[in-house]
């Protein structure tokens, strides 16, 4: 039984920490412990596997970086995850969202000093309770990382729009507010492109029934200005068949598509 129990208002949590890197790993150890969490932490893959088999955790953080062979041959693979994995867990909310939001910001403040941004492609997959309150940490997580890569400019795009829409989407009207119902976030992040991906247990829905918000018949309804938003900010986007699967692509926008504006301008002087 996973070590998930209420001591007065202090929940403990055992949480299994996979990092390649000794400082980092030992630093993340020493944050998280700090909030009274009882820490195991592996260096590999199969470590993990071995320490998994032996002990119900309540939460995975794993950050392990596959270099290319020889070390010039292309891009490494960096693949961070941080999953809620028992049931307990999921509602114990107020402790999940200090996990979380120490576990990003730590990670934040580390990864740069210790990898190559240019050359390392991101896959970021987070598995977490249906609760807002969660989804701040994880916003500026992932707004930071396509930062650092370079791709976009977050402070000149709207992306933080599209995925604070995606969210509250999956939490609010696909898994109804339920911490039962996880809610999977992922992103694949390089410099030439940024993929998201916003999955929901809800029933789903059909994306074609959604009423047309520009419809003036609809002017005073709020359903439909969300997703109306998702698909104006964003270059792709594509809802599954079941439609409680939402996958987004941003690509970097032209600089001659940035500079049109100023060369007209200049061009009627």
């Amino acid at each position: 039984m996973p070590l998930n129990e209420r001591n007065g208002n202090q929940t403990k949590c055992t949480i299994l920490i996979v990092e390649n890197d000794d400082d980092i790993r030992a630093g993340l150890r020493r944050e998280v412990e700090q909030l009274g969490h009882r820490i195991t932490v592996v260096s590999q893959r199969d470590e993990a596997l071995v320490v998994e088999g032996q002990t119900n955790f309540d939460l995975l953080v794993s950050d392990l970086i596959d270099e290319p062979k020889p070390p010039a041959a292309g891009e490494a693979v960096r693949s961070f995850k941080v999953a809620v994995t028992s049931e307990r867990a999921r509602r114990s909310i107020p402790a999940l969202h200090d996990i979380i939001e120490r576990t990003l910001s730590f990670k934040l403040r580390c990864i740069d000093k210790a990898h190559d941004s240019p050359r390392v492609r991101e896959k970021i997959d987070l598995e977490l309770p249906s609760d807002l309150s969660l989804m701040n940490a994880v916003l500026e997580y992932l707004l930071d990382r396509v930062a650092k890569l370079g791709m976009i400019e977050v402070e000149q795009s709207n992306l933080y729009i599209a995925l604070d829409e995606a969210f509250v989407n999956a939490v609010k009207h696909g898994n109804r507010h339920d911490p039962e119902k996880l809610l999977r976030v992922t992103a694949e992040l390089s410099a030439r492109e940024a993929i998201f991906t916003v999955e929901d247990e809800g029933d789903g829905f059909n994306v074609r029934e959604i009423p047309d918000p520009c419809d003036p018949t609809n002017l005073f309804k709020s359903s439909g200005r969300g997703v109306l938003l998702i698909y104006n900010i964003m270059d792709e986007v594509e809802y599954s068949d079941r439609g409680n699967k939402l996958k987004m692509v941003a690509r970097p926008k032209r600089a001659s598509a940035a500079s049109e504006p100023e060369t007209a301008l200049q061009n009627e002087n």
